[in-house]
């Protein structure tokens, strides 16, 4: 462990329990390892996720399944040496069909903007992160509270400071930095594909980059920031296991090797998307210009 200088703080908001483990928790870990003060804010209790690993598939899970993934994130949380705080918005579910369904009534997607910011900037107040992140302007993926997720981060990071803005909310905090997290690079899978054909096997992501759009690019065009945190992949597969009704253990995380990815891709990948800091790119570490 490295320490480093006390008092920095670093929050990664999430739109549903489970996305802290597979975007960036290593990186989270490592930070909270250094001694920096980490939370993790979920947006949304995930009530309305489906039960995605078959041996959770069973009685008392779904009828439960709000209390099972709180103890879930629980779970998480402490394998990543972090804090944790629930904003408490209900999950909108990712609509499915053509035409696509309407969102539920009273879900995070379709609460107002202001609503939102005002408790996102409470919390960023009470703790005063000088790092956020969270998702770029495609939610990571198109669902609606991930959308939405991007859409208060962006909107808390602006008024959090401003005195004018929710006084009732707390003293200002200006943050110093956010970041976007990019989970899906393509270089990445493509080095764990190739690396299965080295040893003679097939590889599970043929299929998938086959499907990859030509016109899709990568979004290692927008990386700036690598995070080396290839020691701390066994406390992000911990968390990711903490997930069990989310994560199937047989299924596409732990496809690979834990030693081909600490060998191949030892790194997280992250956009800095504003600043209030000098700071020279590419960089390696999140807190570059605040220190």
């Amino acid at each position: 462990m490295t320490e480093r200088a006390n008092g920095l703080r670093l929050m990664a908001v999430h739109a549903h329990p489970d996305d802290e483990a597979s975007k960036g928790a290593a990186t989270l870990a490592k930070y909270a390892d250094q001694g920096v003060d980490v939370m993790v804010v979920t947006l949304t209790g995930g009530e309305r996720g489906d039960i995605l690993n078959p041996a959770m598939d069973r009685p008392g899970v779904t009828e439960n399944i709000t209390e099972v993934r709180r103890e879930e994130m629980a779970a998480a949380a402490a394998a990543l040496g972090v804090q944790h705080h629930w904003l408490g918005f209900v999950d909108s579910g990712l609509p499915e069909g053509d035409p696509l369904p309407p969102l539920p009534e009273g879900c995070f997607a379709l609460v107002p903007l202001e609503e939102a910011n005002e408790r996102l900037v409470k919390v960023i107040r009470d703790f005063k992160p000088h790092v956020i992140i969270t998702y770029d302007e495609n939610g990571g993926y198109p669902h609606p509270d991930h959308i939405k997720c991007h859409e208060v981060s962006m909107a808390a990071w602006d008024a959090a400071g401003d005195p004018e803005a929710f006084p009732d909310a707390g003293e200002p905090w200006t943050p110093l930095k956010l970041y976007y997290t990019h989970g899906f690079i393509r270089d990445r899978i493509h080095a764990f594909s190739e690396e299965f054909e080295k040893v003679g096997e097939e590889s599970p992501f043929k299929e998938w980059l086959s499907k990859w759009k030509r016109n899709q690019g990568d979004m290692m065009a927008r990386v700036t920031t690598q995070v080396e945190c290839a020691e701390y992949f066994p406390q992000r597969d911990d968390a990711l296991r903490a997930h069990a009704t989310q994560i199937d253990p047989n299924g596409f995380f732990f496809a690979v090797p834990l030693e081909w990815q600490q060998r191949l891709w030892p790194t997280e990948e992250f956009e800095l998307a504003q600043t209030r800091v000098k700071t020279d790119l590419p960089e390696n570490d999140l807190f570059t210009g605040i220190e």
